[in-house]
């Protein structure tokens, strides 16, 4: 029997996260990843750019605020403080994992949640506050 479906078909039944998922389609799709297992071997480093593109670059589309939720961000962005109490922290991370089905724990490193949380939710919060 005849095998109909192309590589790049099957590819696209699983849904990319990101931009290395897409990139690794095509370059599956034209052949580039056995070319480049040939020269540099089995660990190419791939797997890594891979993960590392779809990190930079997500597809992520956020699920909808309910109406606590915004209602928390609301007064939360708007009464800034200067540090993040471990509380607010727990309640910022429980808004960010449902609405970005992600699984991000609390962190001591302030960079990280402000570069990583923080600005995703205030990205999210002022579009629904444009509404």
């Amino acid at each position: 029997m005849k095998n109909t479906g192309s590589t790049l078909s099957r590819n696209q039944k699983t849904k990319s996260t990101g931009l290395g998922d897409t990139v690794e389609k095509v370059f599956k799709a034209v052949g580039i990843d056995k070319a480049v297992k040939f020269i540099a071997g089995e660990d190419c480093g791939c797997s890594d750019r891979r993960e590392i593109l779809n990190k930079v670059f997500p597809y992520q589309k956020p699920e909808c605020l309910n109406e606590k939720e915004y209602n928390f961000l609301s007064k939360f962005f708007e009464t800034r403080h200067p540090q993040i109490k471990p509380n607010e922290q727990e309640a910022l991370l429980d808004v960010y994992n449902r609405i970005f089905k992600d699984n991000v724990e609390m962190t001591s490193c302030g960079s990280c949640f402000l570069n990583n949380v923080y600005k995703k939710l205030e990205r999210v919060y002022k579009e629904y506050d444009k509404q």
